[in-house]
């Protein structure tokens, strides 16, 4: 099997037509230069940058060929708009070329080149363009000594149209389209679960009254999404018209404390240098101040005369607010919860039955639910951080904690689907998830015969771990498949059969 980064295949399809066949008797044997025209070609050919797909004339010696090649850009499948390009025909050591400055149509370079001599030979495209020079080569080609021999050798190539849908290129160019081979990796157990996203602890803080009295919030500093950064004002607390526990009073006590101790210990100093005051009293004077001082500092730095200003602790946004305007709350209770979902928590749980294998876990895949969009544990910088080792008594299944960076697509406390993928050393043939059509319980996949010719095969499928699904039966690795747009080749192949060559430039 060739590299598949740079296979380049052969494929060649003869179209001979009926209707002047039919002109000519069956004893014929000079063919005439239509016949030599309505002979055809097709080759497919790779590399790590470009697909070409070009429809050609018999190569005879002597006679011009038509080359109608279509180049698309890889990974995306999409026409080359510009560049120049230069194909050349190598037979024998002697080569031909033609070089055209720009297609004759997006994607399309219309070829007209001469032989000059018969035998084995390649095709030789270089692609110039802003972006660099770019080769494709078609390893094997014919160059015939007659029309006769042309036609001979294109009718012993028969590909089958069995269930085959025409795709053209020009179609594929104006939507989301790609193939690609199957690859045979390690694919081992794949457990889906459900998972609930949380803020990680580190990321996620309650801030808390640290006093009784009345939460009063100003303006719409607090609102539910609302950025706030650290040291912020979020909102305070009053007791100023509180009977009982008042914060008010014990502040302005607290300050009269200190006012007083402080003159006594001033006082006391001044009068022990004159030996009026013992050491004893003058320690006492100063302890007392010291005391008055660690309680009011402790109250200003939390409180004022009004009442206690609440400061959000870290920069983030408000996740919930646990209270209205004017409630009054106890020291301890609840008030905002500030978040950043920096770093989030999936929470999931698996059946019993997987206890044996949760040790194994490596990886996972996540799917967001609200936009169908997945992602691997590694693209989101995640880890596996536990499993439970027993059952949760509520509904008796394993939870599993992972660990993801939020790129903004995960919302705290919405769900997601997991795909937990565990080591294995088996290997298994697998192909995207989007290459798989269901019809009636029956999985298919659109195999490529020609870039504008795909078969709808019938495949057995395995495992799926969200991304790629493992392939039992119907499917060979060298067989390149459709992975984007299948769904659009099969409405194609619903509304009845394409022409062959629509959108062709001839």
């Amino acid at each position: 099997m060739l590299n598949k980064m740079f296979l380049t295949a052969l494929i060649a399809i003869a179209f001979a037509s009926c209707q002047n066949s039919s002109k000519q008797k069956p004893s014929e044997t000079t063919e005439s230069h239509d016949t030599h025209d309505e002979v055809k070609f097709q080759y497919t050919a790779y590399s790590a940058d470009f697909e070409v797909f070009a429809e050609a004339d018999a190569f005879v010696v002597g006679e011009k060929a038509n080359v109608l090649s279509h180049f698309s850009r890889l990974p995306d499948f999409k026409a080359l708009e510009s560049g120049s390009m230069t194909i050349y025909l190598m037979v024998n050591g002697k080569e031909v070329s033609q070089k055209l400055d720009k297609p004759s149509r997006k994607g399309i370079y219309s070829f007209d080149i001469q032989p000059e001599t018969a035998g084995k030979g390649s095709l030789k495209f270089v692609i110039q363009s802003d972006n660099g020079t770019f080769e494709v080569v078609v390893p094997e080609i014919t160059v015939f000594t007659s029309d006769k021999e042309a036609l001979e050798a294109s009718g012993k190539l028969v590909i089958s149209k069995t269930n085959t849908t025409v795709f053209t290129k020009e179609q594929t160019w104006k939507v989301d389209f790609a193939t690609d081979f199957p690859r045979n990796e390690p694919f081992g157990q794949v457990i889906k679960t459900t998972a609930q996203v949380q803020s990680s602890q580190g990321d996620e803080i309650i801030v808390s009254a640290k006093t009784n009295g009345i939460v009063m919030i100003s303006g719409n500093a607090v609102l539910e999404g609302k950025d706030v950064s650290k040291g912020q004002v979020l909102f305070s607390i009053s007791g100023s018209e509180m009977a009982d526990n008042n914060i008010s009073v014990r502040y302005s006590e607290a300050k009269n404390n200190l006012e007083k101790a402080k003159a006594d210990y001033e006082r006391s100093t001044e009068l022990a240098k004159d030996k009026i005051v013992s050491a004893k009293d003058l320690l006492s004077a100063k302890n007392q101040y010291d005391n008055a001082k660690a309680v009011f500092d402790n109250l200003n730095t939390n409180f004022s005369a009004s009442g206690q200003s609440v400061k959000s602790p870290m920069s983030g946004f408000v996740k919930q607010v646990l209270i209205k305007n004017g409630t009054y709350v106890d020291a301890g209770q609840p008030i905002v919860v500030v978040a950043q979902n920096k770093t989030l928590l999936l929470n999931a749980e698996v059946q019993q039955k997987y206890a044996s294998m949760l040790g194994s876990i490596v990886s996972a895949n996540i799917r967001t639910v609200q936009d169908n969009q997945t992602y691997s544990l590694e693209q989101l910088n995640g880890k596996v951080l536990s499993f439970g080792k027993a059952t949760n008594s509520d509904n008796f299944l394993i939870p599993v904690a992972l660990q993801i960076d939020n790129i903004g697509s995960f919302t705290a406390g919405g769900f997601v689907e997991v795909y937990l993928k565990t080591v294995t050393n088996t290997l298994a043939l697998t192909v995207p998830t989007t290459s798989l059509l269901e019809d009636q319980g029956a999985f298919f996949v659109y195999v490529q015969v020609t870039p504008e010719l795909f078969e709808k095969r019938e495949v057995k499928i395995g495992a799926t771990d969200g991304v790629r699904t493992e392939i039992r039966t119907g499917l060979n690795s060298d067989e390149r498949v459709v992975t984007k747009g299948a769904i659009l080749i099969k409405l194609a192949q619903a509304t009845g059969s394409l022409d062959a060559h629509s959108g062709h430039v001839h």
